[in-house]
């Protein structure tokens, strides 16, 4: 005979079950947080999610969002249920083969701090600043914000009492006021204690963490790659540009959007960091595309700032931990908002009008390579490209003589041969061989195509290079990590591009 057990006993179980679990950190509500890191005020989901993705090189673990994941890591100590991360892939060789690292191995945080005395033996026999010691100091790093966050002291929360906007304190301190025989009532004195503190100090000080919160959930950047390829779509697809010309302005008021939300989260110019510099490049060079295609009445600059801009908005989407979105402090040189509004704008600026040539001098290219282009079409597109390099070598000019007088104004020279001032140079100079060369007619529209391709690879020599590849000199707060697999793969493509096309260009 089977016995049913009553549906009441489910509730109860049921209820008893929640009673015992922590269930703190899956309330949507501590996501507007304020948090106090790297100096600066923000929301706990901008800077869980900035943590974890600079942890695993994603916004999401197992499924589960980067606040509740984060915030489970800063209680795994003290409240069920564990929580664990596991750590990205190592990749350098001797690290792999000192710690005994399968392909298909996966190491957890806590198995990795249990190798940390093994990296430490291997760091001091690593060149100082070489690649061995710059990635066993990125892994010891890992293991220290790691460390940081299970001991519930990376979370920093409003302090009962304080002086100043910098008074908070780890929200470790609350654990001690906290029942470990409720996991419930433990999660409602927490939510409660955590929501009174955040009102007085939102009444105290002010505060630009919820208006950060409410950009972070526009998410503008994917916005605005939908509203491009949908201007994209419409200006190839209809005779008249009307629909394209409606949707390119959306694109370029909600990129104005995002560039006027960085500035007033940041209260400084949108520059300061690769994340923002391809984004005002794009913007930019859009910006200029849409100018001169309405003075000169042509269609294809529209496309060319259009598809160079959906490049731009398509890296801040997806290329991971290559740029970050994150808003740090900035260095005391560059804490200067009239030379870094001036000077690196233009700059920037430059890259963005230099990159409409680049775009318009590919689409040559391929349309030479698999279709047939006369004399006429390769002349009215070398002078779109003419037009674009003019706008972007002036720029860069005038940048590079903005950041000569910032430089001897913070540094006390001119000129110091930087690694970023003298690719900046060269790319100045080879842009001025080719507009002559184009100018006295030795460089005919033919091979200027080829020539304005090639030469794009200077700007991102420059652009990305400098910081990812040589990463040194005084330029260093640009510095960053993960993009020389991209650089890498970005000449590949262009010299193979310029390999199987030019031939048939030229010949044309």
């Amino acid at each position: 005979m089977k016995y049913k057990i009553p549906s009441f006993i489910f509730l109860l179980l049921a209820l008893s079950f929640k009673s015992n679990a922590f269930d703190f950190c899956n309330n949507r509500g501590i996501e507007k947080h304020t948090v106090l890191q790297n100096g600066r005020l923000k929301p706990l989901k901008v800077h869980a999610t900035e943590t974890l993705k600079y942890l695993t090189g994603k916004s999401k673990f197992n499924g589960i969002n980067a606040v509740t994941t984060y915030c489970r890591l800063s209680f795994s100590n003290f409240y069920p249920p564990k929580e664990t991360l596991i750590f990205p892939l190592i990749e350098h060789v001797t690290i792999k083969e000192k710690l005994e690292i399968l392909p298909t191995d996966k190491f957890t945080f806590e198995e990795l701090e249990e190798n940390r005395s093994t990296l430490m033996l291997l760091k001091k026999d690593a060149v100082e600043g070489g690649s061995l010691d710059k990635a066993i100091n990125k892994i010891l790093n890992y293991i220290r914000i790691y460390r940081d966050i299970t001991s519930g002291n990376n979370w920093t929360v409003p302090a009962t009492s304080y002086g100043s906007i910098e008074d908070m304190e780890p929200i470790s301190n609350l654990f001690n006021v906290t029942p470990k025989d409720s996991y419930a009532r433990a999660s409602d004195i927490l939510n409660s204690e955590l929501n009174a503190r955040q009102i007085k100090f939102n009444q105290n000080f002010p505060n630009k963490a919820e208006f950060e919160f409410f950009y972070t959930n526009l998410k503008l950047p994917l916005l605005s790659m939908l509203l491009t390829l949908l201007a994209i779509a419409f200006l190839v697809a209809r005779k008249t540009i009307t629909v394209g010309l409606i949707f390119t302005a959306l694109t370029v008021t909600a990129q104005t959007l995002l560039l006027i939300f960085r500035v007033y989260i940041s209260e400084r110019a949108p520059v300061t960091n690769m994340y923002e510099t391809v984004l005002f490049s794009g913007y930019a060079g859009l910006l200029m595309a849409v100018v001169i295609g309405h003075f000169k009445k042509e269609k294809m600059f529209l496309l060319i700032g259009l598809g160079y801009n959906l490049l731009s908005i398509f890296m801040l989407n997806f290329s991971g931990g290559m740029l970050s979105a994150s808003i740090g402090p900035l260095v005391p040189v560059l804490r200067d908002n009239f030379w870094l509004s001036t000077h690196v704008t233009s700059i920037i600026a430059s890259y963005g009008a230099l990159a409409l040539s680049w775009v318009m001098a590919n689409i040559v290219l391929v349309k030479s390579r698999f279709s047939t282009i006369d004399n006429k079409e390769i002349n009215h597109y070398s002078d779109i490209m003419y037009s674009c390099l003019k706008y972007g070598v002036s720029l860069l000019a005038g940048g590079i003589i903005l950041g000569g007088v910032w430089a001897d104004y913070s540094w006390g020279r001119f000129w110091g041969w930087d690694p970023k001032e003298t690719w900046s140079l060269i790319v100045l100079c080879i842009y001025m061989i080719i507009l002559h060369g184009r100018y006295t007619n030795w460089i005919t529209n033919k091979r200027f195509v080829p020539f304005t391709a090639v030469a794009f690879l200077s700007v991102m020599m420059a652009w990305f290079g400098v910081n990812y590849i040589l990463a040194s000199g005084l330029h260093s707060y640009g510095f960053s990590e993960g993009g020389a697999i991209f650089l890498g793969i970005f000449f590949s493509a262009q010299l193979i591009l310029l390999a199987v096309t030019t031939p048939k260009l030229l010949k044309a």
